[in-house]
């Protein structure tokens, strides 16, 4: 697959107005991309940002569940070459435990519905547009199931093989599909976890320098790199340690 340069491109990042989606905005401007759509369900939430780089950046609402948002997005960000699946949702706990499913069900609707969405209808804009890049954040634990965010894991092992599809269907569009799985970064997403994290900034970096290398994985941190080494070492064992992590004997 042919590597994909951010200068001069057209971006759309989903769940911008903080975390790792502020961060994309921010390294994409860096990385001299033409223009940068930075979208989040309420757009004065990402204001500041179109305040900071008034040339570059164009706010838009979007919620990547609502379908009709995701199409009126596509319509009006029809120069769009290189689109960052950001956005995303953990309120999926235990997978047993948890008093209900209504957690699984919201992050299946958002992590991978959603985004899912995203993918098939901004596809066909970048392939008109002569080709570009698709972004998915996924996270470590599309390879693991951490069992204290059990459906979120599972959210995000779906969208994993939802990367490996639409890859697979997009390769002979010009499109190069690149998934990126983080460990803990430093948002408010991971802020109840007591462990060294890495900042937002660090993924946003890893992508674009993967993306110039046509990566179709980006392990952006540490941990990360050391989860997908210990999955390809041994992907059983990996998933033993990582349950007795969760929830000791």
């Amino acid at each position: 697959m042919p590597n994909f340069e951010v200068k001069n491109s057209v971006a759309l990042v989903t769940g911008a107005n903080r975390g790792i989606g502020r961060a994309y905005v921010e390294g994409l401007v860096a990385a001299g991309a033409k223009k940068v759509y930075a979208t989040a369900r309420r757009r004065e939430s990402v204001q500041d940002l179109v305040d900071a780089h008034p040339s570059v950046v164009e706010g838009l609402t979007l919620d990547i569940a609502d379908s009709k948002q995701v199409s009126d997005a596509a319509a009006t960000a029809s120069d769009v070459t290189l689109l960052v699946n950001n956005a995303g949702v953990a309120n999926g706990g235990f997978v047993l435990a948890s008093p209900d499913t209504s957690g699984l069900q919201n992050d299946l609707a958002v992590n991978v519905l959603g985004t899912t969405d995203m993918i098939r209808k901004f596809a066909p804009v970048i392939e008109a547009n002569g080709g570009g890049a698709i972004v998915v954040v996924a996270s470590v634990s599309s390879f693991v199931n951490f069992a204290l965010f059990g459906g979120y894991s599972a959210s995000k092992a779906a969208l994993h093989s939802i990367i490996q599809g639409a890859r697979a269907e997009l390769v002979s569009k010009g499109i190069l599909v690149t998934g990126v799985y983080p460990g803990p970064i430093d948002t408010a997403m991971a802020e109840p976890l007591e462990m060294p994290k890495e900042p937002p900034s660090a993924v946003a970096d890893a992508t674009i320098a993967g993306l110039a290398h046509g990566l179709e994985e980006v392990f952006p941190d540490a941990m990360a790199q050391d989860l997908a080494a210990n999955f390809r070492a041994d992907w059983k064992a990996l998933e033993k340690s990582i349950a007795a992590m969760m929830i000791p004997s």
